[in-house]
């Protein structure tokens, strides 16, 4: 199956959990499950990280463990977050003040979720080798992401 074909069974999978359960941190896991489980060889990491304050805070996720706690601004996530927009980093050794969470990350790419315009949390999804998200990675991401907002708005502390 080709990526196109992954994405489009990943976000109707991921809108059948969005109808089908109301609890915020179920969905959630069940999304970084399919995640895992559509893109089993691309996605070494895959999570959601959910705003408290100035910090992001893990949230459900598949893989190794991870960093618990991102300060605003810091890393790609808080970079993202931030900004307010997605980043695609192919070499993660080459972004200004990468926070290595597993060494074995070598390219990332980070989705802000937004409430009302305002990010409550972030889909951070790596891959152990380089260059492995391009645009329509970060593209059918973002549409996921507005999937998954209403559930993550539930849980973040903006």
């Amino acid at each position: 199956m080709d990526k196109q074909s992954k994405y489009r069974e990943l976000l109707s999978q991921i809108e059948v959990f969005a109808n089908v359960e109301d609890k915020a941190i179920s969905v959630l896991s069940n999304c970084a499950a399919v995640m895992k489980m559509v893109f089993p060889k691309e996605y070494f990491w895959v999570g959601f990280y959910i705003v408290d304050g100035n910090e992001l805070v893990l949230g459900p996720f598949q893989g190794t463990p991870a960093c618990t706690r991102i300060k605003h601004g810091r890393g790609v996530c808080g970079t993202a977050w931030k900004e307010g927009r997605s980043i695609v980093v192919e070499d993660v050794e080459e972004f200004p003040g990468h926070i290595a969470c597993s060494s074995l990350s070598r390219s990332e790419v980070v989705v802000p979720i937004f409430s009302e315009g305002i990010v409550v949390g972030e889909i951070d999804i790596d891959s152990t080798e380089l260059s492995t998200f391009d645009d329509m990675d970060r593209e059918y991401l973002e549409k996921a992401a507005e999937i998954i907002a209403p559930f993550m708005a539930r849980l973040a502390t903006v």
